[in-house]
């Protein structure tokens, strides 16, 4: 979809939410996040939304950008609110799912997994998950890398990510999170692409609107029903 198309079909919507001022940045090419306007002016806005399509290209163009280095600073040091949809959101982690399939059982080349822009670097993203049954292709990625934390979330669903270490969900779908904390087998290294992954003692949760999570301590509240 062309850029100005989502981008005006976004500037409505947070213009209805309240938003005073709002800029539509259509970034097609790296050197365009060195522009010295646009740096200047993500030293005063308040917040970035990132929409969907390409997690490749969106990384692509932003990774290791002044730009991009100039919202993580503002983000860490919570002077800025960031948030993402679809893509958007799959960028936000170290490791990022880039591709794959969905529907069968967890295996190698169910998942592609690359560098993501690494806001939040503990955890693994994928997105519009029950809709398009993920949970397969979720599993094959944590179990390439045990050491993060995966998150799936739902469509009108967000994972709401907090500089204290919480995560609340909002919306009308779900957030699942499987953690690898104590996960004590898996074959994964030592399989074809194509065979079947075994991997065991994972502990998932299914979080709905209320619900959150400390995804340092891996601890659980549960919202009001």
């Amino acid at each position: 979809r062309e850029p100005t198309v989502i981008g005006s079909r976004y500037q409505r919507i947070f213009e209805d939410m309240g938003a005073e001022e709002i800029r539509l940045l259509d970034i097609r090419d790296r050197s365009e996040a060195e522009n010295q306007d646009l740096l200047e002016y993500f030293e005063i806005c308040t917040g970035v939304f990132m929409t969907g399509g390409d997690q490749l290209r969106l990384c692509g163009l932003l990774a290791d950008t002044p730009l991009m280095e100039k919202v993580r600073q503002r983000v860490h040091q919570s002077e800025i609110t960031l948030a993402g949809t679809s893509a958007g959101a799959a960028v936000m982690g170290h490791h990022m799912i880039a591709g794959g399939g969905s529907g069968e059982s967890p295996n190698r080349a169910l998942v592609d997994i690359t560098m993501g822009l690494g806001i939040i670097p503990e955890v693994i993203v994928d997105q519009h998950f029950y809709h398009r049954n993920r949970m397969a292709r979720l599993i094959s990625a944590i179990s390439e890398h045990p050491d993060r934390l995966a998150i799936g979330i739902d469509e009108d669903t967000c994972a709401l990510f907090e500089k204290n270490g919480w995560l609340e969900v909002m919306g009308k779908g779900t957030v699942t999170i499987i953690d690898p904390k104590e996960m004590s087998y898996t074959n994964q290294p030592k399989i074809g692409a194509n065979d079947p992954i075994s991997i065991h003692n994972l502990r998932v949760h299914i979080l709905s609107h209320g619900d959150r999570y400390h995804f340092h301590k891996r601890s659980l509240f549960a919202g009001e029903s």
